[in-house]
């Protein structure tokens, strides 16, 4: 015959008193735990999209994504169509359409056009950081840039190559001439690397060079940019011309214009350095 043992009032009473300081405390710990976690939310680190220029394909940001996903930045690095500057950026807008949350529009070389013109009016890119970049100014095109500041070896080294446009006639591809990729475009990186780079390389329409730009974000963004002083693409004095202009906060590297891929710690700092900028 089993016994069972009832409680008394007084132990009820207790047990019950017990039992709601225990459901307090549980409340009070929720409650704590959700205030710790408020600050991280609204900390939340901006997108950073990376934006890569002509010649190169997103693959070219491969060390600088792996340092900024190392430090917990977002990243995307959506693919630049390289068809002409209002294509382009057309395109970019659009992709920045897709992303949540406040972003950090970096642009590589040509990219730099790329994103002054599509963040344009876009409220959430909080800095524009260009890596060896175009900044063009309104109704500006790269060729009479480059003609003010004579020196870059790039031009020379291109290669033209026809194709047949979607509704007739025949547009122009550029190419940089493989055996001159190393020298002109990537100096300071082993030519077992270029080598490949030049292989893969992607194409720029060769009308990019006389288009006009149309927009100039970086008027209302802050801007950020990396010079790089052993650029033989575009030529270091017009870099800093477009820098000083811009008011950009400007860092200067000894690097050729291929940094993203020679010097991707350098780009990062500049990168996260804008990021943390602009969060305060």
């Amino acid at each position: 015959m089993k016994t069972v043992l009832r409680p008394s009032r007084r132990s009820a009473a207790v047990m019950a008193a017990v039992a709601g300081i225990a459901a307090f405390s549980l409340s009070a710990m929720t409650s704590a735990s959700a205030a710790k976690a408020e600050p991280a939310e609204q900390g939340v680190k901006p997108t950073v999209v990376l934006v890569h220029g002509a010649f190169a394909d997103s693959s070219s940001w491969n060390g600088v994504i792996t340092r900024l996903r190392h430090e917990g930045y977002p990243v995307e690095a959506p693919a630049n169509p390289l068809r002409g500057l209002a294509d382009d950026s057309d395109y970019l807008e659009s992709y920045l359409k897709s992303v949540k949350g406040p972003i950090v529009l970096v642009g590589h070389s040509y990219g730099g056009s790329v994103i002054s013109d599509a963040a344009a009016g876009d409220p959430k890119v909080k800095a524009l950081v260009y890596i060896a970049a175009f900044v063009p100014d309104k109704d500006e095109t790269p060729a009479e840039l480059g003609d003010r500041f004579p020196g870059a070896t790039l031009p020379s080294a291109l290669q033209p190559v026809p194709y047949p446009l979607p509704g007739g006639g025949t547009g122009t591809d550029l190419y940089v001439q493989k055996d001159k990729f190393h020298d002109a475009f990537a100096a300071d990186v082993p030519r077992s690397v270029t080598d490949l780079m030049a292989v893969t390389q992607r194409p720029l329409a060769a009308s990019v060079f006389d288009e006009k730009a149309t927009e100039t974000a970086w008027k209302t963004i802050p801007s950020w940019d990396l010079v790089t002083t052993e650029d033989n693409a575009i030529a270091p004095d017009e870099q800093r011309f477009m820098a000083e202009r811009a008011h950009a906060h400007t860092v200067e590297i000894k690097s050729s214009h291929a940094a993203p891929v020679s010097h991707p710690g350098a780009v990062t700092r500049l990168i996260e350095q804008a990021a943390r900028a602009t969060s305060k």
